[in-house]
């Protein structure tokens, strides 16, 4: 099976996994909102009853001695619980789509590699070779119609060629050799990195919580393993240089 074989195959699935992840996360979401909503009123009732408490003197002002039912934090502590299941749910979601994208991006990278010796080749041979009185060579010079005959050279000398201005701009002729292959990318696809490019390949993340971009490509910042402990962006690493000052 080919790489696209194999690839299309993946990509069939992907929609539906997706599609389970999505719809346990609207459940989730729902039982949170309910638990939310509950133990938010749980928690009003329970103060209000403190407050009538201590008004009628059954129990001292002592913050230190007043606090929920036990009842109102294990709700609290469920929905805590079932935020972090969304936010793994989410976080699973999105690296299945990267995956799937990063292989494509290695694919086309490969592919690119390989047509651009036979992209090389191709303009070379497409060249004008010099011929031996110094004048370039065309491909049909000096031949007639189909039939290959030679003409006669004529004696009638060509015009010379008007000057050209010296403030005229000759456009330069497309060059072949230069395909770079461009990927088409979604422009919904969220942009990382100094390059300001979708995520591909090998990636690390700034261990600075407040830093802009976050992630960034291994190539961009000159990595080439992933760095052991803690690494902060060319940025943060600039502004806790200075307030170790």
């Amino acid at each position: 099976m080919s790489f696209l074989e194999e690839f299309h195959a993946n990509l069939e699935s992907l929609p539906n996994i997706l599609q389970r992840h999505y719809a346990v996360l609207r459940n989730l979401d729902k039982s949170l909102q309910d638990i939310q909503r509950q133990n938010e009123q749980r928690c009003e009732q329970e103060i209000e009853d403190i407050k009538r408490e201590i008004k009628s003197g059954n129990i001292t002002p002592d913050s230190s001695l007043i606090r929920f039912s036990d009842e109102a934090l294990d709700e609290q502590k469920h929905s805590i619980g079932i935020a972090d299941e969304k936010v793994m749910l989410a976080v699973r979601a999105y690296d299945l789509v990267d995956t799937h994208i990063q292989q494509l991006d290695q694919y086309l990278k490969k592919i690119g590699a390989e047509l651009r010796p036979a992209s090389d080749a191709v303009a070379a041979s497409a060249m004008p070779a010099p011929s031996l009185d110094g004048t370039a060579k065309s491909g049909r010079s000096g031949e007639g119609g189909r039939g290959g005959r030679k003409k006669k050279q004529a004696t009638v000398t060509a015009p010379e060629a008007a000057p050209v201005p010296a403030t005229a701009t000759v456009p330069a002729p497309a060059n072949p050799t230069g395909m770079d292959l461009d990927i088409p990318v979604d422009p919904n696809e969220p942009t990382y990195c100094l390059c300001n490019q979708v995520s591909y390949g090998d990636m690390v993340a700034c261990d600075n919580p407040n830093c802009k971009i976050e992630w960034f490509h291994f190539g961009c910042v000159g990595l080439k393993d992933q760095p052991e402990g803690k690494w902060y962006c060319p940025d943060c690493a600039v502004v806790r240089n200075r307030r170790k000052r």
